[in-house]
């Protein structure tokens, strides 16, 4: 076992203008060994087997201990588990829902439901226990198990980025003894897949680097597709998985940009080089992103809680939707549900609360939730015959035709005025104002039929026509572009009337989606078709607006939120669960070790780097070229990888917390080992030994401390008082 091996960057001493002969001290402990002449080749040969077979499968052993351990004494459902569990249940109902999150991992948390027998009836809900039917344990299991594998493919990625054995086993031993991953990966969560996932994502690019000498070969063929394939599958968890496909595509980027300098590669290869890479690392990653999408469509074929996010032809091949059954023909005095036809656009409501400036009449919005203040009644406008009821003749709304919309709840009609919006302030407001007989000629709105995808003829039909309303009066047209209004307006989507005519912006196309009028017949499901690749899209987007509507609310304090310069430094933790003395108690936080030396590494990594470069500017050679690829790829990329990681964060608006940190540290982790490897190698081998037995010893010691934050706290939370090192945190 080549125990005192080092990385390829670390055996650069930093040497003299002169080369001088490098001290005995400073050698390889094998060579020292052969020197003193106490290794035999059986002991070799047995140690190497021991270092190649013992070694991962003894790590992993003890990562599915420390992630499993009493992973069933809690029976409440805790922290995330309150979403994350509920999607799973709409899996096994098959139940269309709606969530800011791809839908691989809660799919997966659907499969671990189904596989022990879960029928799907538990709602979930935060704090309650669960029931005997629901065997929490299993599923607990399932999502473990991704957590337990995360040490062995770090194991395995720091073996591939050439790190010595010593430093292999310092970044594995900091991944198993890390208690914020112990904690997060025993809860039905899409963490622990999230992590997976990025860390087998990136211990294939490492693997897929070790064969660059050998290009197009078996092994370099299907490192390049494991990459791709990882890549995918973490994207489809959470798209935070995006950034992992950041890391390497720069790292491809770099590969091509280095291969396009060989003067001696035909034009032919190179070639083949960008084209395999297109292939591995964007259609199969889209296509499984895709595929995914596509499996959750054909498995969720009933009207859910997300109905309301997708298009109304989507919804029309829902069943239990109710959206086929209304008439297919809109006349005078339907009651009518009016969607917003851009992507991720919402129903058009209102409410009765009032903008806070501008009219202060009452607020119009896009709402993405069905209830009774989404109906609106069609009427004739102010000049025209009113409507009669049941006594009078079918009036069947046409291109052309001028209406007024009633609010079903309030009675107020949908009104527009020269009053700048509320947030897009080049757009007039729009706002709900009069009565049925009280109002003006600002109440009036001329229906456009854009197109219709069931029939060529002018009349507005329910689903299938697309329409857009132009302002009688100021010749605006009705549009609700995804701007989310303030907390007055509880986040809804603003509605505007846009002065600018672009008979392309979706934006302004609207469709009747829910329709009753008793006077005229059902319709029929076969005329309403919705294409995959724009209900994709359409989700896609629904999801991005949502998500960035994920705001820290001003007026509301959240206990849970952290700032992101708060997790390199571990200043908090975050309670996963109620505090009383009769609940078994979890914490999520860090070793401590591990965070403030990992963090630490990024600091020194970085001004290592620039010693070293102030050094080659100065004409010295420290490293060979060898040894700087290694200091490359071995120190610089996994720092890379931190920064795309952690720094996303700090320039998010949305509102964070301590979990979205742990991807991030996976990268700052094999940063600090690399470092540690790198500083060390010049030690004597005795004291090199002895700081890693030591750092081993530190990292083990204070995981086994703080393990009852990961494990459950039992009892009394004061008899943990002495885990708060640090007066910010609340364990």
């Amino acid at each position: 076992m080549d125990t005192g091996s080092t990385t390829g960057a670390s055996r650069g001493e930093v040497r003299q203008r002169k080369p001088t002969a490098q001290p005995a001290a400073t050698e390889s402990a094998r060579t020292f060994d052969k020197k003193v002449d106490y290794y035999t080749d059986e002991d070799e040969i047995s140690l190497e087997a021991i270092e190649k077979y013992v070694a991962p499968l003894l790590f992993t052993v003890l990562a599915f201990v420390t992630r499993m351990y009493k992973i069933g004494v809690s029976d409440i459902v805790t922290w995330d588990e309150a979403h994350f569990g509920k999607f799973g249940s709409h899996y096994l109902k098959r139940e269309f829902y709606f969530d800011v999150h791809p839908p691989l991992g809660k799919m997966l948390v659907g499969l671990s439901g189904y596989m022990c027998g879960y029928n799907g009836s538990f709602e979930f809900k935060s704090g309650e226990h669960y029931p005997d039917e629901v065997n929490y344990t299993f599923m607990r299991v399932f999502n473990a198990t991704f957590g337990a594998l995360c040490v062995p493919v770090a194991y395995y990625t720091a073996k591939s980025l050439k790190f010595s054995t010593l430093a292999t086993w310092l970044v594995t031993i900091m991944v198993l003894c890390e208690n914020s991953y112990a904690t997060i990966s025993r809860f039905i969560l899409l963490d622990s897949m999230l992590m997976f996932f990025t860390f087998v994502s990136f211990m294939g690019l490492a693997k897929f680097h070790s064969y660059q000498t050998k290009s197009f070969s078996a092994g370099w063929w299907f490192w390049l597709l494991f990459t791709g394939v990882s890549i995918g599958c973490v994207t489809s968890v959470k798209w935070v998985g995006m950034l992992t496909t950041m890391l390497v595509g720069i790292y491809t980027i770099h590969d091509l940009w280095d291969k396009f300098g060989d003067t001696k590669m035909p034009f032919f290869t190179y070639m083949t080089h960008w084209a395999s890479r297109i292939i591995a690392l964007i259609v199969i990653p889209l296509a499984i992103y895709m595929a995914s999408f596509k499996l959750h469509f054909i498995i969720l074929e009933n009207s859910g809680p997300g109905d309301a996010q997708m298009s109304s032809l989507f919804q029309a091949h829902l069943r239990g939707s109710g959206l086929t059954r209304g008439p297919p023909d809109v006349v005078m005095g339907s009651k009518v549900t009016i969607k917003n036809m851009g992507y991720g656009g919402g129903l058009l409501h209102s409410h009765v609360q009032t903008y806070p400036t501008g009219s202060e009449q009452q607020q119009i919005t896009c709402y993405h939730h069905k209830d009774s203040n989404n109906e609106w009644v069609i009427h004739p406008s102010r000049a025209d015959v009113p409507y009669d009821g049941d006594d009078e003749e079918l009036r069947y709304i046409k291109h052309g035709d001028t209406i007024r919309l009633i609010h079903d709840m309030t009675g107020r009609n949908l009104h527009s005025h020269a009053v700048p919006a509320p947030v897009t302030k080049d757009q007039n407001e729009v706002s709900c104002y009069g009565n049925l007989t009280v109002g003006d000629e600002k109440d009036d709105w001329i229906v456009e039929v854009v197109k219709d995808t069931a029939k060529k003829d002018k009349i507005v039909h329910t689903l299938t026509s697309s329409l857009r309303f132009r302002h009688a009066a100021l010749g605006c047209y009705l549009r609700a572009a995804n701007v989310n209004l303030p907390q007055w307006g509880f986040k809804q989507i603003e509605v505007t009337c846009d002065k600018t005519n672009n008979p392309r912006d979706i934006f302004t196309f609207w469709n009747i989606e829910g329709h009753e009028n008793e006077r005229l017949p059902n319709g029929n499901d076969v005329m309403y078709k919705s294409p995959f690749l724009r209900d994709f899209v359409h989700l896609n987007v629904a999801m991005a607006t949502s998500n960035n509507a994920l705001v820290p609310d001003p007026d509301k304090q959240d206990d849970l939120a952290s700032r992101p310069w708060q997790w390199p430094v571990l200043n908090v933790g975050l309670r996963m669960c109620g505090w009383g003395n009769e609940t078994v108690k979890y914490y999520l936080l860090g070793n401590p070790i591990v965070v403030w030396a990992s963090t630490a590494s990024i600091l020194l990594l970085g001004l290592t780097t620039f010693i070293l470069l102030c050094r080659w500017q100065r004409q010295y050679n420290d490293m060979s070229v060898e040894e700087i690829k290694q200091f490359v790829y071995g120190g610089l990329y996994p720092a890379l990888g931190w920064g795309l990681h952690y720094v996303p964060f700090i320039l998010m608006a949305r509102v964070t917390y301590v979990h979205h940190y742990l991807p991030a540290l996976y990268f700052a982790i094999m940063t600090f080992g690399f470092l540690f490897d790198f500083l060390t190698t010049k030690l004597h081998y005795i004291l090199r030994y002895l700081a890693y037995t030591v750092t081993y010893s530190i990292v083990i010691g204070v995981f086994v401390l703080f393990s009852p934050i990961s494990f459950g706290m039992e009892g009394d939370h004061t008899k943990y008082d002495y885990l708060n090192w640090l007066s910010t945190w609340t364990i």
